[in-house]
């Protein structure tokens, strides 16, 4: 794709992002599974360890100004066992947009008889919101409607989520922004939109090796279409995934990830689009590390597929 061309779509997009993004404006993961802290803080300590995971998104590769976006979650359960705290960071960027999101995540989990248990989760901190419009390239020189567009917020936030968690099975809700806060420091009406997320999934035996694990996640904010992620992972010897995603109306995909041992998983994940731009762009690529700071000697821990 020639230079010329790469700018034309990049300014498409970020016109068309601009104007549509102020419904649906949190970033889509096609290994939303393993990112389930970023959207319900009642998820924080449910691995039972202390656990970091790190997440990059590289979405339209081969676009000018395409979304990039990367998450860092942390969390752990407090010696009171019910009791899980997290962080959670975000960075994301689309043409002269980046947000930087930070957010401490606190649940509190009731256990039940059937070793299933039902969690409540706060989250609080601060969306950084930095647009440089200055730096689009226009179509007349030095235009004074950008060159004066760059500005910074930082907008405080909180939310809260629910949970429910057996060993096989999950189904949570979640509202990870309550406030609808001002994106810009010139049009009050650019908001961030409340978004609504509902998370589900399983895992059943197929036979001693292998394990199948659908899962789903929803998420809907007023002013744009609802999203649907679905995915279904094969689970051979707790330790080989593989499997395919498909986002509603926008985008499959694969993706596989491997246990190295009993801390350290990676995972990587690729998706092509549905939409018109399918044309212009070579893909969307993701890379995650996981690690569980867990070295016990004795007893051994029960596998964790969500």
């Amino acid at each position: 794709m020639n230079t010329k061309l790469k700018i034309v779509i990049a300014s498409v997009i970020a016109i068309v992002s601009c104007g549509y993004s102020w419904g649906q404006q949190e970033p889509h993961f096609a290994q939303y599974f393993d990112n389930t802290l970023y959207v319900n803080p009642a998820y924080a300590g449910s691995k039972g360890v202390m656990n970091a995971m790190l997440l990059h998104r590289e979405q339209w590769v081969g676009v000018d100004g395409r979304p990039r976006s990367t998450t860092f979650s942390f969390q752990s359960p407090l010696p009171y066992e019910s009791v899980g705290v997290g962080v959670t960071a975000v960075n994301d960027v689309i043409g002269p947009l980046t947000q930087t999101m930070i957010y401490a995540d606190f649940s509190y989990s009731l256990r039940f008889q059937n070793k299933s248990r039902l969690a409540f989760g706060v989250k609080a901190g601060m969306n950084m919101i930095n647009n440089a419009t200055s730096t689009l390239k226009t179509t007349q020189e030095a235009d004074p409607s950008f060159l004066q567009s760059t500005y910074f917020r930082t907008n405080p936030n909180f939310g809260f989520g629910v949970y429910y968690y057996s060993r096989y099975w999950f189904i949570g809700a979640s509202v990870p922004k309550l406030l609808e806060q001002s994106y810009s420091n010139i049009d009050r009406s650019m908001l961030e939109k409340r978004h609504y997320f509902g998370i589900a999934g399983l895992v059943l035996d197929l036979s001693s090796n292998w394990k199948l694990r659908p899962t789903g996640q929803f998420k809907y904010a007023f002013g744009a279409p609802y999203s649907v992620d679905m995915s279904v992972a094969g689970i051979y010897n707790d330790r080989f995934y593989i499997g395919g995603s498909y986002r509603l109306d926008a985008a499959f995909g694969a993706f596989v990830q491997y246990q190295i041992n009993a801390q350290f998983k990676i995972g990587l994940a690729s998706e092509f689009g549905t939409q018109a731009v399918r044309k212009y762009n070579d893909g969307t690529f993701e890379a995650m590390l996981s690690y569980d700071f867990d070295y016990r000697k004795k007893g051994i821990r029960s596998p964790r597929y969500f």
